[in-house]
């Protein structure tokens, strides 16, 4: 099992540790619910130090991650983030991630811990001759800071105007109480928010200078589950269950991060086709109508056969209803219509709804 930089940080804060994709990692502190408000209403912090980095460098490193990605990123100004995908020639994902650009030479991909490995070795096989590929995920301590309360804990400890970075941007070199580090303004969790890398050896540090500093505003340790029902309360995908290698970003409702018109990319005819053909599936949102919570991979059902999945599913605490999202045939994926889950060998009803469930609070 693999610990983070913060483990010793966990068990000081009470954290309950699971097995992460074989990483020891926080599921809760103080619990779900309590974290999830936290972030919501003031602010939480999150250990993500697991989360795999990528630096691509080189005269053709542009070119290199326009034919692996399938978002256009000569459109990226320096400093600028973008959200894409990876997807294997059938158009099936092979990871979403984020491409943090210095300049047309150098670029530091952002991917999921589960699949750090398997991403580094799809980028070499495909790699151009005037680029270079380097895993440095154990150069990097990452923590996200996320919520309302964020900037304000945050610019404390800085003398970085922080209203200077922008929603998707980042700034490298930036002095967090003496702690050289890059901070970029996303996150996961629908709310705004900074993500905050640095070497290793200074992430404890780190994480103890942001808790003081955000103690009078309300900063508490998150872990794994509220990140978990944040996340999909505003619809962000979870590798492995709204995307995967069977699952494309079109049938996911992320077209937009599909550029088809841009030239030649990895998995391009076939999102292309699949376009061009009509999607066959489509991801929907859903609340409950009968008592009962929808988990992953649940079936399905709508006129007695089975339509599909149920990709994740849990209690939204903010909504304080039962919801989920699921993939179903294109067929049935009319907002409004009645589907039926089947949960503990009982077929219980749900309606179709809107999705996100609840909308981003990004600072643009």
């Amino acid at each position: 099992m693999r610990k983070t930089p913060l483990y010793e940080k966990h068990l000081e804060h009470n954290g309950k540790i699971i097995d992460f994709g074989g990483w020891e990692l926080p599921v809760e502190y103080s619990g779900i619910l309590t974290e999830h408000e936290a972030v919501r209403n003031l602010a939480g912090l999150f250990d993500v130090s697991h989360m795999g980095e990528i630096l691509v460098t080189g005269k053709d490193a542009e070119q290199y991650i326009q034919n692996i990605v399938t978002n256009d990123i000569s459109t990226m100004e320096n400093n600028q983030i973008y959200y894409s995908f990876m997807c294997y020639p059938d158009g099936g994902v092979v990871d979403d991630l984020l491409i943090y650009k210095y300049n047309t030479e150098r670029y530091l991909l952002v991917v999921n811990a589960s699949n750090e490995e398997k991403d580094y070795q799809w980028l070499l096989e495909h790699k151009f001759d005037n680029v270079n590929v380097e895993n440095v995920s154990s150069k990097y301590a990452e923590v996200a800071l996320q919520g309302p309360m964020a900037q304000t804990i945050l610019q404390k400890l800085t003398s970085k105007n922080l209203d200077e970075i922008k929603f998707f941007y980042f700034e490298d070199n930036v002095l967090i109480n003496g702690i050289t580090a890059l901070v970029s303004r996303n996150g996961y969790t629908g709310e705004d928010g900074f993500e905050i890398y640095v070497a290793p050896e200074y992430g404890p540090k780190l994480w103890d200078t942001l808790l003081e500093a955000g103690k009078p505003f309300g900063l508490i340790p998150a872990g794994l589950g509220a990140r978990d029902t944040l996340r999909f309360e505003v619809c962000l995908p979870l590798y492995g269950q709204e995307i995967s290698e069977s699952i494309t970003p079109l049938e996911a409702g992320l077209g937009f991060f599909v550029k088809l018109k841009k030239d030649n990319f990895i998995g391009k005819d076939a999102l292309a086709k699949q376009k061009e053909d009509g999607l066959k599936r489509k991801l929907v949102g859903f609340e409950m109508i009968d008592r009962g919570i929808a988990r992953s991979h649940y079936d399905v059902y709508a006129e007695g056969k089975n339509i599909g999945f149920v990709t994740t599913g849990t209690h939204s605490p903010t909504l304080k209803k039962n919801i989920g999202l699921a993939l179903i045939d294109s067929a049935y994926a009319v907002e409004g219509n009645e589907i039926e889950i089947l949960i503990r060998n009982k077929n219980l009803k749900a309606r179709i709804i809107k999705k996100p469930f609840y909308n981003k609070n990004y600072k643009k």
